[in-house]
């Protein structure tokens, strides 16, 4: 696996920029300088992140979300294996 993180992930498997080996890898999201644990989804080259908003969810039990826009810096949690 690369040392750097995608460009654009999302943690719902319905999407198609979902990747199930990267997030059980663990990426962590810095958001204009602070760390965030309820993104979603983000994309780097476009500066947004999608925030959950608290534990509401919308009609078909997805999280309800907040689209931000600012610095993104994602980066791995854990170093890669092998």
């Amino acid at each position: 696996m690369s040392e750097t993180p995608p460009d654009r992930l999302a943690a719902n498997p319905n999407s198609p920029f979902y990747d199930e080996a990267l997030l059980e890898r663990g990426i962590g999201v810095r958001f204009n300088g602070a760390e965030k644990n309820n993104v979603e989804e983000y994309c780097v080259s476009e500066g947004w992140v999608r925030l959950s908003a608290g534990k509401t969810l919308d009609r078909a039990g997805n999280p309800m979300t907040v689209k931000l826009k600012g610095k993104v810096e994602p980066y791995f949690r854990e170093a890669a294996e092998g």
